[in-house]
């Protein structure tokens, strides 16, 4: 008896205490919280009203039909990696990706080991990076070119030029040829004495800076062709072999390369194996990806490749053209929308001619009446012009 008047007390006072607990609680969540601990708790949120907590037969039906497009996702990459290992094991696949050094060349046979190729000399690296050291004359400078008494350039500058004095110092251990060697100097004296002459001076001017190109422009021209010659002759070398070794299996390649839109006119590796595929091959077996960086993986372009081979049998078995997947779907109907609707505004609709889907027309901007002035380098000018008329409208 006396152990269950115990009990019962022991509960009673547990259950005053949680209650009080609880109200403690409470009073504290309800209180003001001192800035520098509100921002550490969690935010107040509106309970929703009863009408709110409840979808709508039309959010139902639309949550219903918008999910068949998310759930095809996962289907589709599924069956890409299906795709894309039965294409690897009947047809011989080249996949050349752009990199700092050249770039890079990998050839896929069936049922054998990828051979991926070497790179190109390291002289191609040494023309590229002093040739880049001229264009980081002009991030070091244009930023500040509106006032540059400030001075904020001059610590970046004199960091940069001690790394191009190092540069100098060690030209003669290099492993290139003399007119190279002559080039790569040259280049890196010219800025060296602009930086001297900007760092002497205090401060510089948009006609310092046009100086400066005029002398780079004609070096540049000469490392252009030492660094283009090793990249071509390199990679011309390794297609012979190859187009050597695939023999009769050459015709069924397929090759994909990589660019950024500011590399895309003129693109080196596609121009390489258009010279070994054939013009014919041009978008049919022969295809240009712009990325979005200058760099990308081999499996990201593998997997490109595949989903374009594949949504063209889709496009053969849904509509009758083998080629017609390669397009935006919905260009054809958005074409006929932008006229509508131009004409509703009295607009006269700007739209490109039309071309056959199996067009092998080359991937970038070739037709000389489309534009006005030059086509290559050695056609371009100073920016003296640029400064006579800045010049003008200051007078």
């Amino acid at each position: 008896m006396k152990t269950n008047c115990l009990q019962m007390s022991f509960r009673f006072l547990s259950g005053i205490i949680l209650v009080g607990l609880f109200c403690c609680c409470s009073a504290v969540r309800a209180q003001e919280l001192p800035e520098y601990i509100e921002l550490l708790s969690p935010a107040k949120t509106r309970q929703p009203n009863s009408s709110s907590q409840h979808a709508t037969a039309g959010q139902v039906a639309s949550n219903n039909v918008l999910s068949l497009d998310k759930a095809m996702m996962p289907i589709y990459a599924s069956a890409l990696k299906k795709f894309q290992k039965n294409i690897l094991s009947r047809t011989p696949i080249i996949i050349a990706r752009f990199t700092g050094g050249g770039g890079e060349m990998t050839l896929y046979r069936p049922g054998k080991e990828p051979l991926v190729a070497p790179s190109p000399s390291i002289v191609y690296q040494y023309v590229k990076s002093c040739g880049h050291s001229a264009m980081a004359i002009y991030q070091l400078t244009v930023p500040y070119i509106t006032n540059p008494s400030r001075g904020e350039w001059r610590v970046p500058m004199q960091m940069y030029r001690g790394k191009i004095k190092t540069a100098v110092g060690s030209l003669d251990s290099l492993e290139v040829t003399d007119d190279q060697r002559e080039v790569l100097r040259a280049i890196l004296q010219n800025n060296l004495d602009f930086m001297d002459n900007s760092l002497k001076n205090g401060t510089f001017t948009l006609e310092d800076l046009d100086d400066f190109a005029k002398k780079f422009k004609p070096l540049a021209e000469k490392a252009i062709w030492f660094a283009a010659d090793e990249q071509v002759s390199h990679w011309m070398t390794v297609l012979d072999q190859w187009k050597k070794m695939l023999g009769d299996d050459w015709n069924k390649v397929h090759a994909a390369t990589n660019t950024m839109y500011v590399t895309r006119q003129n693109n080196i590796l596609f121009s390489i194996l258009v010279q070994y595929m054939g013009k014919e091959s041009i978008h049919r077996r022969l295809i240009l990806f712009e990325t979005t960086e200058f760099v990308t993986s081999e499996e990201q372009m593998l997997s490109l490749l595949t989903r374009v081979i594949a949504d063209r049998s889709l496009g053969m078995v849904y509509f009758g053209n083998y080629y017609l997947m390669d397009y935006e779907l919905l260009g054809g109907g958005a074409r006929r929308a932008i006229e509508e609707q131009c004409q509703k505004r009295g607009m006269t609709p700007i739209l490109p001619t039309m071309s056959p889907f199996n067009s092998t027309e080359w991937p970038w901007r070739t037709d000389p009446k489309s534009g006005t002035g030059p086509a290559t380098l050695e056609q371009t000018g100073s920016i003296d012009g640029a400064i006579r008329i800045r010049q003008r409208r200051r007078n």
